[in-house]
């Protein structure tokens, strides 16, 4: 089927949906200059994540992170939200979408103006201290790493800062718990740019009435999808935009 006409069927899906959430995945965000993870040269092939950012090594050599690790997420807070990430936030502004769900720790839903945003994996906005609880902001955390304090510490307690974002091994966020009720209480959810190879998240597709799954590769959901659209997000959500226009519901 033409990207077009999956893009009008993906329209009539999302008018006739009275709640609609949206799950987003690293490849909503490679647009905007962010490498993926587990695609030739992502993320993945530059540092062992199972090493460089588990749980376990961050507590017992946090130093192995803050030398191996954090060098390779400079790009995501100078990155800037792409189309794909201001037309969900004109949705959202419309009334016709609920709420994103993301995998990604890199605000850029936020920078679009999205208001609805559950961060199951955290962000990198901030800081926290391991013994004391204290927060700082991330400029302040990479000031500290450039002066050569290795792992970071907290100037009241002495403690290390570990990035307020999910390391393997980590419980996920409380935003978890909401998004499961907001996917559960849904009659539509569109997967945007995620392979759906990440537990528990990649469960949530099964919770939903019906499922869009907008990815360039296969997932583990195609088999339960009312639509699949194997294309580049921007481009695909833009279009969504324009025929919304088109129909003037926005």
């Amino acid at each position: 089927m033409p990207l077009l006409e999956q893009v009008v069927k993906l329209a009539d899906l999302l008018l006739t949906s009275k709640k609609t959430v949206v799950l987003t995945g690293a490849g909503i965000s490679t647009e905007s200059g962010i490498p993926d993870f587990r695609s030739p040269g992502g993320l993945w092939s530059k540092a062992d994540p199972m090493y460089a950012f588990s749980a376990d090594t961050f507590n017992y050599r946090p130093a192995v992170f803050y030398r191996d690790g954090l060098p390779h997420l400079a790009s995501i807070n100078s990155a800037r939200p792409n189309r794909a990430h201001e037309v969900l936030a004109a949705l959202e502004k419309a009334g016709l979408l609920d709420c994103v769900i993301t995998q990604n720790v890199d605000s850029l839903h936020q920078r679009a103006g999205s208001a609805g945003v559950w961060e199951v994996h955290g962000h990198l906005r901030s800081a926290t201290c391991m013994q004391c609880g204290g927060q700082i902001i991330w400029d302040y955390l990479l000031d500290k790493v450039m002066a050569g304090q290795i792992p970071p510490r907290c100037n009241n307690c002495h403690g290390i800062y570990k990035p307020d974002c999910v390391f393997f091994g980590d419980p996920l966020t409380v935003d978890f718990m909401e998004a499961t009720r907001a996917v559960s209480n849904s009659e539509l959810m569109l997967v945007i740019g995620s392979s759906l190879e990440v537990e528990p998240v990649n469960h949530l597709p099964a919770l939903a009435g019906k499922l869009v799954i907008i990815n360039i590769g296969a997932t583990a959901a195609d088999s339960k999808a009312k639509l699949i659209i194997n294309h580049r997000a921007g481009e695909t959500i833009d279009m969504l935009y324009k025929e919304l226009l088109r129909r003037q519901v926005i």
